[in-house]
């Protein structure tokens, strides 16, 4: 490397380069003035080099004026450190650069956010609207680099499995994938309107239906949703992929090397060691065993504790609580603990505050000794009972057995919060390692409270289990898709399915969920046109980059992945986005204004 501005790049310098000339361009990270000498941190995308300035020097001047985040050049003579002041830290830290002349690029005015400061609590909207000075920090730097790296280990290991990259239409007709579209205005056609796709999910399997047998991009999604600590609002990346003539057990080959194997290379990143990555083939969990067993359809495997359904314990017991509750229609689900009998008082007093937080009467437990227990409800279970609690929990002397009694559909999902509770309590997550599984056997429908109605209750072009005889003679709440979920440590990477390729029956499924003859035709004609001219059987997925990203990099938001996100609102506080546009050019695009009447606050 040699031009005008560098010889060499800001982590190149090595005990090697000592008396020759250097010239390094970069960013000012830190001065520290030591009297009759002057020390610059320099950085650049490749690393940190220290310069140091005499006080004699003619650049003297000129290093003590200009601020950190000013770009320079700087040329001098590479230099040894004596052996004090080696800096093990830096891939450069043997050597510094004697500066003999330098030029200020741009000044840096004084920052509105610290850029290389140690426990940094910038508010969020501020890191936001100065985002390409956030970028400059380390960590998260570091974290866009590992974004471009696994994205092309994603593409590479792909490209080895004979799937095809195809890029396919941002613009196109909306489509019922759960969650709202943006949609854009026609200037050729009045009154119509584009929209962004949540995912190119027609189009990839109508390239199945053009013969192609194995697709796949990196593929922009946008939905107008609402921001989660693992969903960026507005738009995302996805590996999406789709393969024809395949069966689940197909898709589920082709993938787990690729993901497992994008896991594995990456685990060690920015850790001292890697972490444990499952061994494919990753385990398959049923839908209703993962709600019963783990609280939840994104189950964190490192987690070892499990839910197990104990309301054969409490039927027709003294303990009216949960009798009338198991009486009505309700159920009781245990949590056992290991070795938690031995915790203080206030460790299960701290669990019920918790649980009265989480707007719950409490959370109500066992600790179990020889031949008997202690606790609020201990009491109530004696003899016989505590006989069938042991053998339905595996609970042992010394262990704390945790109870949540509600409806089924409250039950489960308070006992996944309970587990993942008690699990962090007791130190059992095993933070080191990657824990991947399969959730399947998802219900196709769904019945929707509010509208009164069945729904479908994932993907509305999965194919049902049993075809189209299932649909027409079971009740449809009983119908089970080939639908899959691949979730990492509690995190749901993706969904997919094996897709509905016959006319006759995606009829009948959207009739189920409501939908005329005439308005599937309308909605999804091209994609229904397709299959009637031959369409191969099919199936694929789409897993999270973001999120993989965000595992890896073993960040708690997925904000810090992403090189330009949005914030919870979904506004570009840097851009200024979205904005209001001009009388003009709302005219030449057919809209007329109608706002909501100002908030009172």
């Amino acid at each position: 490397m040699s031009s005008v501005y560098r010889t060499h790049t800001c982590g190149a310098l090595r005990p090697q380069n000592v008396g020759q000339e250097a010239r390094l361009s970069g960013w000012v990270q830190r001065k520290r003035d030591h009297g009759n000498l002057l020390f610059i941190d320099l950085r650049d995308h490749y690393g940190v080099t220290q310069v140091v300035v005499d006080a004699g020097s003619p650049v003297f001047k000129t290093a003590e004026a200009v601020r950190t985040e000013s770009v320079i050049t700087v040329t001098g003579k590479v230099v040894a450190r004596d052996a004090a002041t080696i800096n093990p830290r830096l891939a450069t830290g043997q050597v510094e650069l004697d500066a003999s002349d330098m030029v200020v690029q741009s000044m840096a005015e004084p920052l509105p956010i610290p850029v290389h400061i140690e426990n940094d609590t910038t508010p969020e909207e501020l890191r936001l609207k100065y985002r390409f000075l956030d970028l400059r920090k380390d960590k998260l730097h570091k974290n866009i680099v590992l974004r471009s790296q696994v994205i092309s280990s994603l593409r590479r290991r792909m490209i080895e499995q004979d799937f095809i990259e195809f890029q396919t239409p941002i613009l196109t007709a909306d489509s019922p994938e759960g969650a709202r579209s943006y949609v854009v205005p026609s200037r050729l056609h009045p009154g119509k309107f584009y929209a962004l796709p949540q995912a190119p999910q027609m189009f990839k399997q109508l390239l199945m239906v053009s013969g192609f047998d194995r697709y796949f991009q990196i593929a922009p999604c946008f939905r107008d949703e609402d921001a989660r600590a693992d969903r960026a609002p507005g738009e995302f990346y996805q590996l999406d992929f789709e393969m024809s003539f395949v069966t689940q057990e197909d898709v589920f080959a082709a993938i787990e090397p690729v993901l497992g194997g994008v896991f594995e290379e990456f685990a060690a990143f920015n850790r001292g060691s890697a972490r444990k990555v499952s061994a494919f083939p990753f385990p398959r969990i049923p839908f209703a065993e993962a709600l019963l067993t783990y609280g939840t359809d994104k189950p964190d495997l490192r987690n070892p504790l499990r839910i197990v359904d104990v309301g054969e314990v409490f039927a027709g017991s003294d303990f009216k609580v949960f009798a009338g509750i198991v009486a009505a229609g309700g159920v009781v689900r245990a949590l056992r603990a290991p070795k938690a009998g031995s915790q203080p008082r206030s460790f299960f007093d701290k669990l019920n505050t918790w649980a009265q937080s989480e707007g719950k009467p409490g959370l109500g437990y066992i600790v179990l000794e020889a031949g008997s227990g202690k606790g609020p409800i201990a009491k109530f279970v004696t003899g016989d009972r505590l006989a069938k609690l042991r053998a339905a929990t595996g609970a042992e002397d010394g262990d704390a057995v945790f109870f949540v009694a509600d409806k089924p559909e409250l039950a489960w999902k308070f006992a996944g919060q309970a587990r993942t509770k008690v699990g962090q309590e007791l130190g059992l997550i095993a933070e080191d390692e990657f824990r991947l599984c399969w959730i399947v056997d998802f219900p196709m429908f769904e019945y929707d409270e509010k509208a009164k109605k069945i729904d479908f209750s994932h993907n509305p072009f999965s194919m049902p289990q049993g075809g189209l005889e299932a649909l027409e003679t079971q009740d449809p709440l009983t119908i089970k898709a080939w639908q899959y979920d691949i979730v990492c440590n509690g995190i749901e990477l993706c969904s997919g399915a094996i897709r509905n390729h016959k006319p006759e029956i995606m009829y009948k499924a959207f009739g189920i969920a409501g939908y005329s003859r005439e308005e599937v035709e309308a909605r999804f004609g091209g994609m229904l046109n397709a299959f009637k001219f031959g369409a191969p059987p099919h199936g694929g997925a789409a897993p999270g980059v973001d999120r993989i990203v965000m595992l890896l990099a073993d960040e708690p938001n997925i904000r810090e992945v992403i090189c330009f996100p949005m914030n919870q609102q979904a506004m570009d506080l840097m851009m200024d986005a979205p904005a209001e546009l001009p009388l003009g050019k709302l005219r030449e695009l057919h809209i007329g204004l109608r706002l909501p009447p100002p908030r009172k606050d």
